[in-house]
């Protein structure tokens, strides 16, 4: 696992190479006006140095927390050198009919129009979101990445142009953040390389069968249920340095008691008590949309292998999972050369951006060249017109074509489950009828 320095000492010019070379301007697709913007905030945490007694100097001889003018000056400070690169994260609340409520996710949101544009409606919500001014002179644009049109996985509705830029606080002290409990749970600092470690990759798992069977009612979404489970989305678990949370949410202070039965079975058996309703005691996972966003960002950083750390979505139950990789095998394997580290750096070019921002239902197709026009066929997975599919652009090759193939490995899942089920309940009416001949 890389450490702080050795990531530091790469985080200085991917920063400036982001800053010199910014990824270009994508307009809305056709019969979609929505645009997003997030921000990926980066700060350095000091290092541990023990309180001052007042009998002490307080005076800082070195005067290593001016203000920086760029990116240079700032890594060339000694206590940046020695400290801790760390992201903001929030945690959404929970609201009703929001497609992200409860998701881990970067400061942001839709853009007005009274924001002069999509930096400033980066801006606009952080501070709305967090407390978190991003114009002040202590914070540095330091660039942006690919700019991405979600659309949904399947139907591939285009839903908004989602655009990300990073900004770097170059303080030695942060403000203290203020999370709006309208919108968000908690904030989380997480260090760099929490992020980056192997140890810390593991999977989500998502019901599907709503979004499968919505207009078939709750029976056949039950019976879904059952039969293919819960996908599978590569994550990972955030370890934070610091958080805050927003103490009047519901559910952060419980209003029920444990109940009987989970004091005996903690007593008794040694189960842990549920922690379903402390907010605070939750998991924090990040995946989906916002994994992939910073998949590129986090491949640029030692080990270099953010981006082939990922894996492609599948399901639970075992032969379903067997219909997925057989179905989609030969797509993987021409495609696995994208997953492929060891292309950074670009030195007077842009990286290419790797197709990894999904979830259960939309899909962020990171677009680096030409103007987005339509929704691609049902082979494709992006916009055409977009450079996605061009290998001189994109690896936009990554996840061309996945979830068509895996909707017909789902297909032939359940006619292979329907016929299976259809033999054993013929042989045991076989059964039936030769015991009652017997009678």
């Amino acid at each position: 696992m890389a450490e702080s320095k050795e990531i530091l000492g790469q985080l200085q010019p991917v920063l400036n190479h982001l800053q010199t070379l910014p990824y270009p301007h994508v307009p809305n697709p056709e019969g979609c006006k929505k645009r997003a913007s997030v921000a990926v905030i980066i700060r350095v945490r000091p290092a541990f140095q023990p309180t001052q007694t007042p009998n002490e100097s307080l005076v800082n001889l070195d005067n290593d927390d001016s203000q920086s003018s760029d990116i240079d000056e700032f890594f060339a400070k000694p206590w940046v050198q020695e400290g801790e690169p760390e992201v903001l994260f929030i945690k959404r609340a929970g609201r009703a009919g929001d497609r992200w409520s409860g998701h881990i996710a970067l400061p942001g949101g839709k853009r007005d129009p009274e924001d002069e544009s999509d930096r400033a409606a980066a801006v606009r919500e952080t501070r709305e979101e967090v407390g978190l001014d991003l114009s002040v002179p202590e914070c540095l644009e330091a660039g942006n990445l690919p700019e991405r049109i979600v659309a949904t996985t399947f139907g591939r509705v285009p839903l908004m142009v989602l655009c990300p830029y990073i900004f770097l606080y170059t303080s030695k002290t942060t403000p203290t953040l203020k999370p709006s409990p309208d919108e968000v749970a908690s904030v989380h600092w997480v260090p760099l390389r929490a992020l980056l470690s192997p140890k810390l990759r593991t999977r989500e798992y998502v019901d599907t069968a709503s979004r499968m069977a919505k207009q078939g009612g709750p029976v056949l979404q039950f019976i879904l249920r059952l039969l293919v489970g819960r996908m599978m989305l590569s994550a990972v678990k955030l370890v934070p340095s610091e958080s805050v949370y927003a103490t009047s949410v519901p559910g952060f202070v419980p209003t029920e008691g444990e109940s009987l039965f989970s004091g005996l079975a903690e007593g008794a058996f040694g189960i842990p008590s549920s922690n379903k309703g402390l907010a605070h005691l939750q998991p924090l996972m990040l995946w989906g949309l916002t994994l992939g966003v910073l998949a590129d960002f986090l491949d640029m950083l030692p080990p270099y292998n953010a981006v082939k750390l990922w894996r492609y979505p599948t399901f639970t139950p075992p032969d379903l999972r067997a219909f997925v990789w057989a179905f989609t095998y030969s797509m993987r394997k021409n495609n696995a050369h994208d997953l492929s580290a060891g292309t950074w750096p670009y030195r007077n070019r842009r990286r290419r951006a790797s197709q990894t921002a999904m979830d259960a239902t939309s899909f962020a197709s990171a677009v680096t060249e030409g103007e987005p026009t339509k929704m691609s066929s049902k082979e494709g997975v992006g916009i055409e017109g977009s450079g996605i599919g061009n290998p001189q652009d994109s690896v936009g090759r990554l996840l061309e074509g996945y979830y068509h193939r895996m909707n017909l490995a789902i297909v032939a899942f359940l006619t292979y489950r329907t016929a299976a089920g259809s033999v054993i309940v013929y042989y045991l009416w076989k059964m039936w009828k030769r015991r009652q001949a017997r009678l």
